[in-house]
């Protein structure tokens, strides 16, 4: 199966911060690939912008590096890469000031797409966009788009919307989070609303408990500083795993449009009740061998900073009442794997004898690192001596499914640029529902402030904390293995 690339128009693409770690790992690495799949219009252009004092040749050297370095061997399977590298440009901007911005304005095209990257620190983005609509570049067809965080509370993240919405309109700004992107989150919504076989089923008559896991082996390492500062919930729960529950949880919008998906999304953040203190659990690592703990990366040996969180929580609605969904995430645990775990209830009444035990049906969505999908079933263990029952996976990865072009599964950051060109925002996040998602987790911030609780601690290599066993135990359920 070859699958379809669809052309976009011609457009230049400034990246603000284009010499930062971003960029060279995901950003120009995934624009590299577009350009060898045949996507980027002859014309289209990249233009780095940032403090660095270089001229457009040391850029493309730069960027040559980096794609040796970060995209493995795909350079060799795409002899263009000097055609990609001519695309690229390169300008000494001052962000706060007025250094490079005519140069910038120079390089730009009339009748081209134009989208602005800020890949740079949100201190910046009020900065950019006011100079990027008084220099006269915030024309109305132009796109700005924003990495992560969207402010760290409620009130910074209105007062980001608000700075943004007095240069741009709402429909030109493009919050993105990489894991909307991902090749089996938009499946989700495929599985979801292109078969009949699950919705019917998708409701708290029928589906137990929902699970959400996002594990990672590493710890924060040399972004200690940084990450103190912000803490799972922040960095993790508001935005990534809240994104995933939306996905999972929200109802079929009218159409596959871009505030059609947002709105119901949004539906479900207002829905979430408040958490109880006893359904929270906070951890940091501990130290492990040569490893140094979660305080030594932070370099605060009395820091109170989570890297590891895992709570239940309930939706308010008719779908979802009485069924609650576990969210679980963390640095230096066993595996490196996210997934989602839909857990169907049991059998109403079972007509076979006690020892064939009790079986349910579930349905894991793995998004990372082996994308695909596993539908637990039960089935007659084979073999003569009565009717016992075991559990068997009708196991779909992409790879194995589709062949050899699931490997060319677009990176996430490839698609969502792509959209980005395209004009399309229904897997990038909206004003209001980022700040109804701080709305819902600033109240758990400060909850556990006012308390003084310390994280508790949890070996480097495990699957977290004891208290988050337990979270699911008293519940009379279990986490799913951390496996990759």
């Amino acid at each position: 199966m070859v699958s379809r690339v669809i052309p976009v128009d011609p457009f230049d693409l400034v990246i603000f911060g284009g010499t930062g770690d971003l960029a060279r790992r995901k950003i120009l690495p995934g624009l590299f690939r577009r350009h060898c799949a045949g996507q980027m219009p002859e014309t289209a252009q990249v233009i780095g912008a940032a403090r660095s004092d270089m001229d457009s040749a040391a850029y493309r050297q730069m960027v040559r590096d980096a794609i040796h370095e970060f995209d493995g061997e795909r350079p060799d399977d795409c002899p263009d890469l000097a055609g990609f590298l001519e695309r690229l440009h390169y300008v000494a901007v001052d962000a706060q000031g007025e250094g490079g911005w005519q140069e910038l304005k120079d390089l730009l095209r009339k009748n081209t797409v134009k989208a602005f990257y800020f890949s740079v620190a949100p201190s910046l983005f009020g900065d950019i966009a006011e100079r990027l609509k008084n220099k006269g570049l915030a024309r109305r067809d132009a796109r700005i788009v924003l990495e992560k965080p969207f402010g760290r509370d409620l009130d910074s993240a209105k007062a980001l919307n608000k700075t943004l919405a007095t240069y741009f309109h709402e429909d030109q700004i493009y919050r993105i989070d990489h894991y909307l992107g991902k090749e089996t989150v938009q499946n989700l919504m495929a599985v979801r609303f292109g078969n009949m076989l699950f919705e019917p089923l998708w409701n708290s008559q029928y589906v137990d408990h929902i699970q959400i896991t996002v594990a990672e082996t590493v710890g924060v390492g040399g972004r200690g500083g940084y990450y103190d500062k912000s803490g799972a919930m922040r960095d993790m729960v508001q935005n990534h795993l809240m994104q995933l529950l939306c996905l999972i949880a929200m109802e079929p919008p009218s159409r596959f449009e871009p505030d059609a998906v947002r709105d119901e999304k949004l539906k479900v953040i207002r829905a979430l009740e408040p958490v109880q203190t006893q359904d929270i659990v906070r951890g940091q690592y501990a130290a492990d061998g040569d490893q140094p703990s979660y305080r030594d990366d932070a370099e605060d040996p009395r820091s109170t900073t989570e890297c590891f969180v895992a709570m239940k929580c309930h939706i308010s609605n008719w779908r979802w009442a009485g069924t609650p969904f576990y969210l679980r995430t963390g640095k230096r645990l066993k595996e490196r794997t996210s997934e989602i775990a839909v857990v169907f209830k049991e059998t109403p009444h079972s007509i076979f004898d006690a020892d064939a035990g009790r079986h349910r049906n579930i349905l894991i969505i793995h998004l990372q690192p082996k994308e695909g999908m596993e539908l637990g079933v039960t089935i007659k263990e084979p073999g003569p001596g009565g009717m016992r029952l075991v559990d068997v996976p009708l196991d779909m990865s992409f790879s194995d499914a589709l062949g050899p072009d699931a490997e060319d599964v677009p990176d996430a950051y490839e698609r969502l640029i792509m959209d980005v060109i395209r004009g399309n925002q229904t897997l990038f996040m909206r004003g209001d529902e980022v700040e109804a998602a701080w709305a819902w987790t600033d109240p758990i911030i400060e909850g556990w402030e006012e308390r003084g609780e310390v994280p508790k601690l949890y070996d480097a290599g495990s699957t977290g904390p004891e208290d988050a066993l337990m979270l699911m135990h008293r519940d009379g359920r279990k986490w799913r293995e951390i496996r990759s």
